[in-house]
């Protein structure tokens, strides 16, 4: 037992394919006898499992969130609270994009995918694209395809990623058609490829031989300046993308649109620019001038969530560009920041609520909206929950946009940089109450030694410090909390027994500093993406009178200037709007420079995000520790650790196979912490 009270299990070094598990039963030739006792075992395994899993909803993963909701929830119970302890390794599979990716390369990508279960398929995607088939049970390779296949990549793109992928049944074809049940997913070229499920080849009636190659709008003027590194969402016969455009690189970038693409044909059906280009849409009058003409981004590069049943497609839209001054975008500037309901059939906004007006801080709505039915003074309401970096949550009912919990306009701080517009008031929900601490003082400030404290003081008290939405300055305003969250793409899992939702928050601080332009921005592509977080981000902001930096508020010894837990996992009853738990998430021991008592209780950041299981289990890797844990929904109790060959930045899922329930997770870190880089799938099961 280690000292949260939960076993600590090892990954046992070399581990490969094979596992427990993979070679039983193969034996023969031991006699009638032990046969029949094999037989009459399995027949005894098979009735147990069969009466465990009599509840289940469902045994599968086959979407990106567990639902098309994104409720990240699975009611198979076969490892709960008890059983778990004895989790174990049933399979081990690496993907080879280490050797494949030599040199730099391994430092520059993020393992963040979650697999897909599809027609006893375990589907998973690479940061460059590669797909690979697994066997769910053993975790043999069945096939590869590679949109590269030359295997070269010249130039290589900064911080490629794949986070997942979409399917897309068609019924109305023959059972055994070619890519009748096919996949759906982008890339860091800004290409989107249909895959058959059950070879991994090119779907020939889409696009071009299987491949759509989109239309960025305007000239790159940097490798993977634009990004699909998300799966879409698919609803009726269209597939909705989003897509990742570079931070803060320029006031012209290119527009955030979303591309619904027809699943059979792969051609654009309909187009949503969260910008409003013409001046008749409503939203225009929130620009003012016409500056909503030529401005870009506001992208969506998290995932978006359906609800097929009511045809709506939900949209968590960004910031228009650049991120960290907007003085020549004035006004609140919808859609942007905002959580959109489209008509998934034609595009057409049902509604729409703004978040975060007028955005200077990388306020971007980043996680994937939830859809759940909350039940709340005698009644069933379909909702939709929006995680937001300020660790705000917000709940609407999903059929017209009005808040579950009032929203009050608040007043918040004002006195911009010469040029700037800032809105006079922010958006705050009533309930729950903030998961994240809203401001930052010099009496705030922490350290691991008094020394620490004080030199973390010394610097509070240089920036511009206040509430939330205080306005970046020249001088440096602290900002708490972060544009790292907050919620981040991790976003929540939803216990629909309990009426809890999970989830994982950041709490350091961070500083942004404008400096005024000069001249042309010596700040080119490959210096964003080189930096490393800790030390700060040159972020260049073409176009605008002001370049920015961006760091972590931290102390010389390297440690967040920030009151721990820097990573915290909460339970949020939203039944009534409270907080029923928060709890650290992740240990200090592999980050800090000495040895100190207590630091598996501080917490660290991380990315990622956690999964529900009807065995009352939460299951979260995302910190920077490199361990899996699962945790009692009931208390936030640490039950179950694992620890990692690599870092588990990336959303487990869990399926059931043969009987035999399965946790899954992809483990290769992260670009931006740069912790231990790999490129496992690793499969946990019971004995």
């Amino acid at each position: 037992m280690n000292e949260d009270g939960a076993r600590r299990r090892r990954y046992p070094a070399g581990n490969n394919v094979n596992a427990r598990g993979a070679m039983r039963g193969r034996r023969s030739g031991r006699g009638t006898v032990l046969r029949l006792q094999i037989a009459t075992l399995v027949l005894i395994a098979v009735a147990s499992v069969t009466a465990q899993l009599a509840i289940a909803e469902s045994r599968g993963w086959a979407y990106y969130g567990g639902t098309p909701g994104a409720s990240r929830y699975s009611s198979v119970a076969q490892i709960d609270r008890k059983t778990v302890r004895d989790l174990e390794v049933a399979w081990t599979y690496r993907t080879g994009e280490l050797e494949r990716r030599g040199g730099p390369e391994p430092r520059r990508q993020s393992f963040e995918a979650t697999p897909l279960l599809v027609d006893d398929r375990l589907i998973v995607c690479t940061p460059y694209g590669r797909l690979i088939a697994l066997d769910p049970v053993t975790g043999r390779e069945q096939w590869v395809f590679d949109p590269n296949p030359a295997g070269e990549i010249k130039p290589a793109p900064p911080m490629p990623k794949c986070r997942g992928v979409a399917t897309f049944l068609d019924r109305a074809a023959p059972a055994n058609a070619p890519c009748r049940n096919r996949i759906l997913y982008g890339n860091w070229q800004f290409r989107v490829y249909a895959i058959d499920v059950r070879d991994g080849k090119r779907c020939a009636g889409f696009g071009r031989n299987g491949e759509v190659e989109l239309d960025a709008g305007k000239p790159q003027v940097m490798v993977g300046e634009i990004q699909i590194g998300t799966p879409p969402a698919v609803i009726g016969d269209v597939a909705v993308f989003g897509s990742l455009i570079a931070d803060g690189y320029r006031l012209d970038a290119p527009s955030g649109k979303v591309r619904a693409l027809d699943v059979r044909t792969g051609a654009v059906r309909w187009e949503f620019d969260p910008i409003p280009r013409n001046d008749a849409d409503p939203a225009a009058q929130t620009w003012q001038g016409a500056t909503a003409r030529d401005a870009g981004q506001a992208n969506v590069w998290s995932a978006m969530s359906v609800d097929p049943a009511r045809d709506l497609v939900f949209l968590p839209t960004t910031s228009p560009g650049p991120d960290f001054f907007g003085g020549l975008r004035p006004g609140e500037n919808h859609y942007a920041n905002s959580l959109v309901a489209l008509r998934g059939s034609t595009g057409e906004v049902v509604w729409h609520q703004q978040l975060v007006h007028h955005d200077v801080w990388d306020y971007d709505l980043p996680s994937q909206p939830i859809l759940i039915d909350i039940r709340r003074e005698g009644r069933t309401i379909p909702a939709v929950v929006q995680l937001t970096k300020m660790g705000l949550v917000f709940v609407f009912d999903r059929t017209n946009g009005k808040p579950v919990f009032a929203i009050e306009e608040r007043a918040v701080p004002q006195g911009g940089v010469a040029g700037e517009w800032l809105s006079p008031t922010q958006p705050f929900p009533v309930a729950p109450p903030p998961l994240v601490q809203q401001a930052f003082s010099p009496d705030d400030a922490w350290g691991l030694t008094p020394i620490d404290r004080w030199f973390c003081r010394r610097e509070v008290e240089k920036l511009r410090n206040g509430p939330i939405y205080t306005p970046p300055s020249l001088e440096g305003t602290l900002q708490m909390p972060s544009a790292g969250g907050g919620a981040n793409w991790g976003g929540g899992a939803w216990d629909p027994k309990r009426q809890l939702l999970i989830v994982n928050t950041a709490h350091f601080a961070t500083v942004i500093k404008l400096v005024p332009r000069t001249g042309e921005s010596q700040v080119a592509a490959e210096d964003i993406y080189n930096a490393d977080v800790r030390d700060g981000f040159p972020i260049p902001q073409h176009g605008v009178p002001y370049e920015a930096r961006v760091r972590i508020l931290s102390s010389p010894l390297g440690v967040p200037c920030t009151p721990p837990p820097w990573g915290r996992l909460a339970a949020v009853d939203l039944a009534n709007g409270t907080i029923r738990w928060q709890v650290p998430l992740g240990s200090a021991r592999k980050l800090a420079p000495i040895w100190l008592p207590g630091l598996s209780k501080l917490g660290t950041p991380h990315a990622g995000g956690a999964i529900v299981t009807g065995g009352g289990l939460a299951f979260i890797a995302a910190s920077l520790d490199d361990t899996f844990r699962a945790f009692d929904i009931d208390t936030g109790e640490i039950v179950w650790e694992h620890e990692l060959p690599a870092g588990g930045q990336s959303i487990p899922m869990t399926y059931v196979a043969n009987g035999r329930q399965y946790v899954v997770l992809s483990a290769g870190g992260h670009v931006l912490y740069q912790n231990t880089p790999g490129d496992y799938v690793i499969a946990f099961a019971l004995p």
